[in-house]
């Protein structure tokens, strides 16, 4: 990273401007005409020789007439510029203009973030655009923020958290789609003329898309540009294509059903996005991402504590949840080496099936005579942290919480309410149901010594309603819904400091960098079999770290699909980020128990590398054929490989993978035999990728896998 100043003001073709400045990349904005924000430059570093030596793609020549701004890439748009493109601002007055006039206002730099504000004098409205530049990772995060300085009300009908520009090129896309048990599958397409619109409506981040995207330019392979939305409720991100092939990005919460009232001296301000330029392609790009979260979104508490192995019931106990058998499982995962028990839905009253007890939160005596205690007192005495499922945004209506309280769901008065797997959402856009959850939490955490919770939700939304609030306040409630949820959240974690909280969503539907900022680990999948999930894992950690990614050696056949894998292949998969056990360890053998504890005790000396280190995907996986996935420690002294041959090919040659990101003069040993090579032959020549030939049965040779660690070795000659 160069010396000067990640943010300096400067000028560009006599505009007013300022070059924001990171490891890998530079961003020079300008103001034209006092109105127009202009993105004159997103890409590599130029040097920082001053805002003309980045020769902006799109020269601004004022006209004799009214200036158009299709076709230039800009930062910020509104509805009423002369842009005839995606508005990233919408604001309507009471007579239902909803044209913006704004003009360049001031600007100001606080540390390493750069503010800008522009001015409606007709509403006196003032916008915002924040860029706060993180140059060590080569990231900038921008949001933006709305006041009202005017002496009526306004309503906020569209404000997106970014606009970017890229220009005239041929683009194409990366992104992030799925179902239940199917998430995070990479697509990567030709932009077409015209909008290109990634969303979820569903209240939350959703299983069928994710608000990531990454851009290259056709036939390009080492450009990237890339984003992610720190927001899990309804959001939008739209890709427009122009008429000169310049590219308009409008990222944000979701316009849809949904405005903001804003009176005199009132603001609202935008979820971040994270964005960032690489030359080393989707792979270079997710390591930025994977850098930014370790450093800055993952919870501070516990970023110097690798997250644990960890044991789930669910899997093996179902709701059928009973004290004896709770506290055999504990002891079988203490003995294989797990560090964290924890346990799942079916533990408090009513919870015999999915039908009853949601929002009530008390123990069932029926399964627990005594309580919670004696059981997390054994846990403990095991040497495993202890933790419990919860799912407190939603609520059963056999429930005594319903019972009591029927209208604090989402809901309108005269639509009759959608149940899905048999609960209503909780409306957290109001404060007595936000004080009821958060007490109802509270005293159970502060029962018992809990360490871990697995914060679960499980159905989307219908209904979206709040009939109590005033009537120009009801459509806020999709966005004030949201916060409602990260504010209890962020309660319980100052109250309980050390409590680590797993954020799952029927599997991977609620992962974003919005969520991310108050849980430790994200679940990615329901579907836990190993072949699928090495394609799940893979368009997952495109977006997001490993370090918060959960993985479950389950048994098999697997309960998703019925497919049968070894056991070490199952390991393997789950081993690249944080290992967790959900199978029925008291029904494992005793060959399957030592091997597990073995594979156990190996994760744990890799760990460090695995979870704060770089990740190289050298081969995708893909429906049959090999597969290798490659982390390499902060300081280069260190690697780990995961190879994997998925459905076996008869007849295929020897394949080897080159190794990445090592220092190429530096001798590396492999453990497993002492063999060294150098970072330079490993990264070209690379290591052999074939097994040897599969012990009986010989189906299993249709799933194997090893690990490989290299480590800094000195050696003479």
């Amino acid at each position: 990273m160069p010396a000067d100043p990640a943010i300096t003001r400067t000028t560009c073709a006599g505009r007013p401007a300022w070059l924001l400045r990171t490891a890998h990349s530079a961003m020079l904005l300008s103001v034209a005409d006092g109105r127009a924000l202009l993105l004159d430059h997103w890409g590599g570093d130029g040097g920082g020789l001053g805002g003309n030596s980045y020769l902006p793609h799109v020269p601004w020549n004022r006209p004799s007439q009214a200036h158009f701004l299709d076709g230039v890439p800009l930062a910020h748009t509104a509805y009423g510029d002369p842009a005839y493109k995606e508005p990233g601002l919408v604001v309507a007055r009471a007579d239902g203009s909803a044209v913006s006039r704004l003009t360049w206002r001031d600007d100001r730099v606080e540390d390493d973030v750069l503010v800008l504000a522009f001015e409606d004098a007709a509403t006196g409205l003032v916008v915002e655009h924040r860029f706060a530049v993180r140059a060590d990772h080569g990231i900038v995060v921008r949001d933006a923020r709305v006041v009202n300085r005017g002496t009526r009300p306004l309503r906020v009908e569209r404000l997106a958290s970014a606009v970017l520009g890229l220009p005239p090129a041929r683009y194409e896309s990366w992104t992030l789609h799925g179902r239940w048990g199917d998430e995070y599958r990479l697509t990567r397409r030709g932009l077409p003329p015209g909008k290109v619109v990634l969303e979820s409506r569903r209240g939350f981040t959703s299983h069928e898309a994710n608000p990531w995207f990454a851009l290259a330019r056709v036939g390009e392979e080492g450009p990237v540009w890339f984003g992610a939305l720190a927001w899990s409720g309804n959001w939008s991100i739209v890709l427009e294509t122009e008429r000169n092939d310049a590219l308009h990005v409008v990222a944000g919460p979701h316009p849809f059903d949904s405005t903001w009232h804003l009176d005199p001296g009132e603001d609202y301000r935008t979820p971040p996005l994270v964005c960032g330029y690489t030359d080393e392609g989707l792979d270079g790009a997710a390591r930025l991402l994977h850098r930014h979260q370790r450093d800055h979104v993952l919870p501070a508490r516990h970023r110097g504590t690798p997250p644990p192995v960890h044991y789930n019931t669910w899997l093996s106990t179902s709701f059928d949840v009973r004290f004896d058998h709770q506290v055999a499982l504990a002891r079988r995962a203490a003995e294989l080496g797990v560090e964290l028990f924890v346990v799942d839905d079916g533990w408090f009253t009513g919870r015999d099936d999915d039908r009853a007890g949601l929002g009530d939160w008390v123990v069932d005596p029926a399964k627990f005579p005594d309580g919670l205690a004696p059981l997390v007192a054994e846990v403990h005495r095991l040497g495993m942290g202890f933790g419990i499922w919860l799912e407190p945004e939603m609520v059963n209506p056999d429930s005594d919480l319903f019972r009591a309280h029927p209208d604090r769901v989402l809901h309108l008065p005269d639509r009759e309410p959608t149940p899905s797997r048999h609960q209503l959402v909780l409306n957290f856009a109001r404060e007595d149901v936000r004080e009821d959850v958060f007490a109802r939490v509270r005293r159970l955490l502060a029962e018992q010594p809990i360490d871990f919770v697995k914060w679960d939700h499980n159905r989307p939304y219908t209904e979206v309603g709040w009939p109590q609030a005033p009537e120009h306040r009801r459509r806020e409630v999709w966005v004030r819904h949201v916060r409602g949820v990260y504010e209890v959240i962020g309660r319980l974690r100052a109250e309980f400091p050390d409590l680590m909280i797993e954020t799952c969503a029927g599997g991977g539907g609620r992962v974003d960098l919005g969520i991310l900022g108050l849980a430790d680990l994200a679940q990615v999948s329901d579907n836990t079999d190993p072949a699928d999930r090495l394609r799940v894992q893979y368009g997952f950690t495109r977006a997001y770290a490993p370090r918060a990614m959960v993985g479950w050696v389950t048994d098999a056949p697997e309960a998703t699909t019925g497919r049968t894998t070894p056991l070490e292949f199952r390991f393997h998969v789950a081993m690249q980020g944080v290992l967790g056990i959900s199978g029925d360890v008291l029904g494992w053998d005793e060959d399957e128990r030592a091997r597990a504890r073995e594979l156990i005790a190996e994760y744990k000396r890799l760990r460090p590398t695995l979870q704060d280190g770089d990740q190289h995907w050298l081969v995708p996986p893909s429906d049959t054929g090999p597969c290798a996935v490659q982390y390499v420690s902060r300081d280069r002294r260190e690697t780990v490989l995961f190879l994997y041959q998925v459905r076996g090919v008869a007849g295929e040659g020897a394949r080897r993978v080159r190794l990445r990101g090592l220092d190429a003069d530096r001798r590396y040993r492999r453990h497993a035999d002492g063999l060294v090579s150098t970072g330079a032959a490993l990264m070209a020549a690379g290591v052999p990728a074939a097994f040897p030939p599969p012990p009986p049965p010989r189906h299993t040779g249709d799933w194997r896998s090893r690990v490989e660690l290299w480590r800094a070795a000195e050696v003479a000659g």
